[in-house]
């Protein structure tokens, strides 16, 4: 009997551990929806976590060694990117959208302005591969880090065992990409009760609540839907947006609705950048419904706003700025080198 007892304490012990540790690598805020991402196939570790930080800011899964995740997702824009409308990738190359801020993955089921990965496991090898990003792909990653005495030393430290997979690649920069939850605005702090709206404020929530939430639904601030939102199209980057995945007719010129949150690091916004300012996303959204056949049915009701409740929603809206995201220490530049000592 006191065996058994012993046992049970034991592996209470070991449960309560385990809870502390995700709580401690994972924040899953009470009044956000649970997380999707299935932690149970890719349990976070903090040595794996490092690593995947290593590979995120090195330029060495780029075929020239010149371009790294954070070139067009730096963590001083909430990992987004504010020097130019368009990805930039190897020789000066120009992508076609974007680059979307990076945070909250965990409860996102589709990357990409157009939805083309359904997991976030998956998601590297689309700008590893991309001929304008990083212009690469995974076997000459794999042989790079391969052939790399820091890294060979790293993975074996990490998964004890110094093979380099691709496996183990994705879910290393997962894992760092899991790490990234925005959550400590003063919108957070007002739901958690510690902080308070001013009038104004206040005022723009209610009007968001009523004319935005739809699609930007709170806490999250998106619905990780796509929408056509009633953009002419770039008669250059001719951009179909969803429809280039699922070819069809009804899906033309969707795009994933973003999070508003932390947009003041994340302009410019749109999957084109063509809007350099919340105003202008706000003229956008209240001017007269175009006549698309695909545009979204709930923009159909035109949204009537005065330039004082305009201004009040903008308010609003920069209570979804987290500056300690932004400038959180754990989420800035690391290298190889800082996992390999001792």
């Amino acid at each position: 009997m006191i065996k058994k007892h012993l046992f049970l304490i034991s592996a209470l012990i070991s449960i309560s551990f385990i809870f502390t540790k995700s709580k401690t690598l994972f924040y899953q805020p009470s009044y956000f929806p649970k997380a999707t991402y299935n932690f149970n196939k890719n349990p976070l570790d903090s040595l794996t976590i490092e690593l995947g930080r290593a590979l995120f800011y090195d330029p060495i899964l780029s075929a020239n060694n010149t371009v790294s995740c954070a070139s067009c997702h730096s963590p001083y824009n909430a990992f987004a990117h504010t020097d130019h409308e368009l990805s930039h990738g190897i020789n000066d190359s120009i992508g076609n959208r974007n680059a979307p801020a990076l945070f909250n993955l965990a409860w996102q089921n589709s990357f990409m302005w157009d939805g083309a990965v359904n997991h976030l496991d998956m998601q590297a090898l689309a700008p590893i591969s991309h001929p304008n990003e990083m212009g690469s792909n995974i076997i000459q990653v794999i042989n790079k880090l391969s052939n790399n005495s820091l890294y060979k030393k790293s993975f074996n430290k990490v998964f004890k065992d110094s093979t380099i997979t691709s496996s183990k690649i994705l879910k290393a920069l997962s894992q760092f990409q899991l790490t990234l939850v925005s959550a400590n605005s003063k919108y957070d702090r007002v739901q958690l009760g510690t902080d308070v709206f001013t009038n104004q404020e206040r005022n723009g929530y209610e009007l968001f609540k009523k004319n935005c939430n739809t699609c930007h639904t709170e806490p999250l601030f998106t619905n990780h839907s796509f929408e056509n939102n009633g953009l002419q199209i770039d008669p250059v980057l001719n951009d179909f947006g969803r429809f280039n995945i699922t070819q069809i007719d009804a899906d033309k010129f969707k795009f994933k609705v973003p999070s508003l949150r932390n947009l003041s690091y994340t302009y410019p916004y749109m999957h084109d950048g063509r809007f350099l300012s919340i105003k202008e996303v706000m003229n956008h959204y209240t001017k007269e419904a175009p006549e698309i056949k695909s545009y979204s049915v709930k923009l159909k009701i035109p949204i009537k706003l005065n330039a004082n409740e305009k201004i009040d929603i903008i308010a609003f809206l920069l209570t979804l700025n987290d500056k300690e995201f932004v400038f959180n220490k754990k989420h800035q530049y690391s290298n190889i080198t800082e996992l390999t000592k001792e």
